[in-house]
């Protein structure tokens, strides 16, 4: 039973969940600090539905990535179950739609909610879920995939969130968004500049492949720090706390780009990876304190 769940558990990238999980905690914050009424079974459904979108996304990249031949023996990154032999591509494909369709008949009283909006919403999500690494033009492979993460796992998330309650969309939701999808994008950032000599032989041409290894960095640095200068805004709005409790982990991400200037990709990159995962929680959550508690 073990040898079968481990392989599973590893597939699911645990650490990269917290991409799913921030967003909504986050707006369902600035629902209550906007004083909205806050419905927790929506917030729920949300924060699962999200879950297993994040989960499905990273079942079918492990699986699409060793086909592509972007996953091989060579590989410095952690192991993938795929191309490890842990499971196999179909099955891992199974278990990515399997988690498609979980997201979707969790996404049912989203739509009752939040009507046609949460509709578009759900389909464009699982549509970019898949190209992510699928389809004949899949966005991690042109170098768009930064741009997905802030997206979907930003402005999308923490937007959508904050309108299933208020029927609205606020300034606040979208300066919120840019915030945590930022530090989100940091992650895949993080993972393709490590991957990126590897990713160069196999015609992935993420953004650290089409412009090298500084302008990464550069990315890297700019994705890190943006999030606090955007803090001022909620100086403006009057929510002081949730500008100033983030500063709190600024050492953390002066940390790890400073770490990552100094690193050529290699798998140290490992350790930064979970630095950068563990800089995107601490800030949402400090966020979220800040918002909630005035």
């Amino acid at each position: 039973m073990i040898k079968f769940v481990l392989p599973w558990l590893q597939a699911l990238r645990p650490k990269t969940l917290t991409a799913a999980v921030v967003p909504v905690i986050v707006a369902s914050a600035l629902v209550v600090a906007e004083r909205f009424e806050f419905k927790i079974a929506l917030s729920l459904c949300a924060l699962l539905s999200s879950i297993f979108i994040q989960i499905g996304t990273n079942l079918i990249n492990d699986a699409l990535d060793f086909k592509k031949g972007a996953d091989d023996e060579k590989r410095i990154g952690p192991t993938r179950v795929t191309q490890s032999g842990l499971l196999s591509h179909r099955g891992v494909m199974s278990g990515g739609f399997l988690c498609f369709f979980i997201a979707t008949l969790l996404g049912i009283p989203l739509v009752i909610a939040g009507g046609w909006t949460i509709v578009i919403i759900g389909v464009l999500s699982l549509i970019c879920a898949y190209i992510y690494t699928g389809g004949p033009w899949p966005l991690a492979y042109v170098g768009l995939g930064d741009i997905f993460v802030i997206l979907f796992f930003g402005l999308v998330a923490v937007i959508g969130t904050f309108f299933l309650h208020t029927q609205s969309v606020s300034l606040g939701s979208i300066f919120a968004g840019l915030q945590i999808g930022m530090l989100a994008t940091v992650l895949i950032a993080v993972n393709n500049l490590r991957d990126s000599p590897l990713d160069k032989l196999v015609g992935k041409k993420t953004l650290a492949v089409r412009f090298g290894v500084n302008f990464a960095r550069i990315e890297i640095a700019l994705l890190v720090f943006l999030p606090f200068i955007l803090g001022f805004y909620w100086v403006f709005e009057g929510e002081f706390l949730a500008a100033v409790l983030p500063i709190l982990c600024f050492p953390l991400a002066r940390r790890l780009v400073s770490d990552i200037f100094k690193t050529e990709p290699s798998p140290l990159y490992n350790k930064f990876l979970a630095k950068a995962a563990g800089l995107h929680l601490i800030f949402g959550i400090l966020l979220t304190a800040g918002l909630i508690f005035k």
